[in-house]
């Protein structure tokens, strides 16, 4: 009998991180399970990549990832490596956000981190492996003038993931963050910015190798947090 194939998840997929993860999952031969609110981001995938499969899920809602995470294993069977890649892009100062965007930004970024760990956990224990990346940002660690709802709500992200990487790691599973610094390749980013140079720019495909060799890492030396910046950065 063929060796069951690796479940990956890869959540809050998009044309930039989410969508490079995918394809760098699936190329190691991982069935990938693709999430994102709306099919607009998931159908060009589908029809791109062998192996991937995509649902539809609003990451802060409990019944919606219950239900996705039901069809996951139903269709491709239990999880062994979560990327959580969604993420709450609000910007204003603490004058001009609203309550709602700072309660959305929380509940994207940290309460749907904990919904869906909480879906993969038992079987990973079960099993004694597994790994559960967070894509987390600078903000988590320096609130910036006009981030009052996206820094606060990476911060928790980022005590979650703490939190969680003391409490499974002896559970044989590997929580792992990645601090995102600097600004994502993208033609909207692209676009706001001209005249930045290639190397002010992170590559996507970049954030997915580091993610992926994450989950690879021997487990008598695992990293919690790493760093993702481009070499012109300052910092």
């Amino acid at each position: 009998m063929a060796a069951k194939k690796k479940v990956a998840v890869v959540a809050g997929v998009g044309p930039g991180n989410g969508a490079a993860l995918t394809r760098r999952f699936a190329a190691a031969g991982d069935a990938v399970a693709m999430l994102a609110r709306t099919r607009k981001s998931l159908d060009p995938l589908e029809g791109e990549i062998d192996g991937v499969r995509g649902f539809e899920c609003d990451v802060a809602s409990p019944e919606s990832v219950a239900q996705a995470f039901a069809r996951i294993r139903a269709d491709l069977g239990s999880v062994d490596t979560l990327i959580y890649n969604a993420g709450s892009g609000v910007f204003a100062d603490v004058e001009t956000i609203t309550p709602e965007q700072f309660e959305q930004s929380w509940r994207v970024n940290a309460y749907g981190a904990l919904l869906f760990a909480r879906e993969v956990i038992p079987d990973m224990k079960a099993r004694r492996s597994g790994s559960i990346v967070f894509i987390g940002a600078t903000a988590s660690r320096c609130g910036g003038p006009r981030s009052a709802a996206f820094a606060p709500a990476k911060a928790a992200q980022r005590s979650l993931a703490e939190s969680m990487a003391r409490s499974l790691w002896p559970a044989g599973i590997h929580v792992a963050l990645i601090i995102v610094d600097g600004v994502i390749d993208l033609p909207w980013t692209r676009q706001r910015m001209p005249d930045k140079p290639e190397s002010f720019f992170i590559k996507p495909s970049g954030v997915a190798e580091t993610a992926f060799n994450l989950t690879c890492q021997d487990a008598s030396a695992w990293s919690f947090e790493v760093e993702a910046r481009p070499f012109a950065e300052s910092w």
